[in-house]
């Protein structure tokens, strides 16, 4: 089968001919149709990221059709349209993962490729109302936003809700989110154009946060928040703690900004604010995820999409921060 596998890291992916995964039990292979790019499998790719292992295919969403099941699973399951939760081996706890989760696409072998083999626990039945690249576009981003919006930001119709960095995956997702639950939506971004496309989903308004004073002008505008949906952190996450209001809390999801940051503990403590880490979800996540994104008929935002042999030049695109959405990858069928 063709893939795209990852050699050595700061080189392009060589697409190439590997051997095509078979199904042990409790497995399934998915002939996929499309996947999708995460700023993580860009990390991976420059070497800034855990444990990374070579040779290997990269790709954590997935979306296709299942060819083959290992000897215990029912051949009744061969020809199901399916998605794929990325997340391998959650654990018992809903409240954290275990010290065995790991992330689809490295170090096991991803979805940049013709085929994938994953536990049959991790395969979904696409949404009805999703193409195949919308379908691949959803798993790692819809989920690590559900788990970040919902399970710990708690969000309701009543919130005013700031998210920041429009335009990533999981941020899209995070306004996609709180428009259908009718919650306001103040987004930020670097650039004009992402904050007018957020506007034309359902934002109110948005800010540049390259602005010193972006944080003054939301509160003159619109006044306090009571969530913040965060995946950059850096010097900028002082001033969201300064845009919460009393009770309020921040999510975070990523550190593309930077992991130190500063926290005014009086502030936090006497506005009696909550931090809240969120990272990827639980199987449970994942199929609440699905039924929200079905029976509010959301259809995530795609900026482009590659066929496989072009995808360094998806990644390049991610490297640039010029897509709004998801870049998804087109496997040949």
């Amino acid at each position: 089968m063709k893939a795209a596998v990852l050699h050595q890291v700061k080189a392009p992916l060589a697409i190439e001919d590997v051997p095509e995964p078979s199904p042990r039990p409790g497995e399934v292979l998915i002939e996929l149709r499309a996947a999708a790019l995460n700023r993580r499998d860009y990390w991976i790719t420059q070497g800034l990221y855990p444990g990374i292992k070579v040779p290997c295919i990269l790709g954590s969403d997935g979306a296709g059709t299942v060819v083959e099941v290992g000897s215990d699973i029912s051949t009744r399951l061969i020809g199901q349209e399916v998605v794929i939760n990325p997340g391998l081996e959650w654990g018992p706890s809903e409240g954290a993962q275990s010290t065995r989760f790991r992330i689809l696409g490295m170090p096991d072998d991803g979805t940049f490729a013709e085929y994938v083999v994953v536990p049959l626990s991790n395969v979904y039945p696409k949404p009805p109302h999703l193409s195949w690249h919308e379908a691949a576009a959803l798993p790692l981003a819809a989920l690590t936003a559900y788990r970040a919006a919902f399970t710990q930001g708690e969000l309701t119709a009543a919130d005013r809700v700031l998210v920041t960095g429009i335009g990533g995956g999981v941020a899209t997702f995070v306004l996609q989110y709180s428009v259908a639950v009718r919650a306001e939506v103040l987004v930020t971004s670097s650039a004009q154009e992402k904050i007018e496309k957020a506007i034309e989903l359902g934002a109110r308004s948005g800010y540049n946060y390259t602005d010193p004073q972006w944080d003054e002008a939301v509160l003159e505008a619109s006044g306090e928040v009571n969530l913040a949906v965060d995946g950059a952190g850096g010097k900028g996450f002082e001033k969201i703690l300064k845009l919460l209001a009393p009770g309020g809390r921040v999510v975070t999801y990523g550190v593309t900004a930077g992991a130190k940051v500063e926290i005014p503990l009086n502030r936090l403590f006497w506005r009696q604010l909550r931090i809240i880490g969120s990272t990827m979800g639980s199987p449970r996540d994942f199929e609440r995820m699905l039924d929200f994104v079905t029976r509010h008929l959301i259809r995530p935002a795609i900026d482009s999409v590659f066929p496989l042999d072009r995808i360094n030049d998806g990644l390049e695109r991610m490297r640039r921060g010029e897509h709004f959405g998801k870049i998804v990858i087109e496997i040949p069928h």
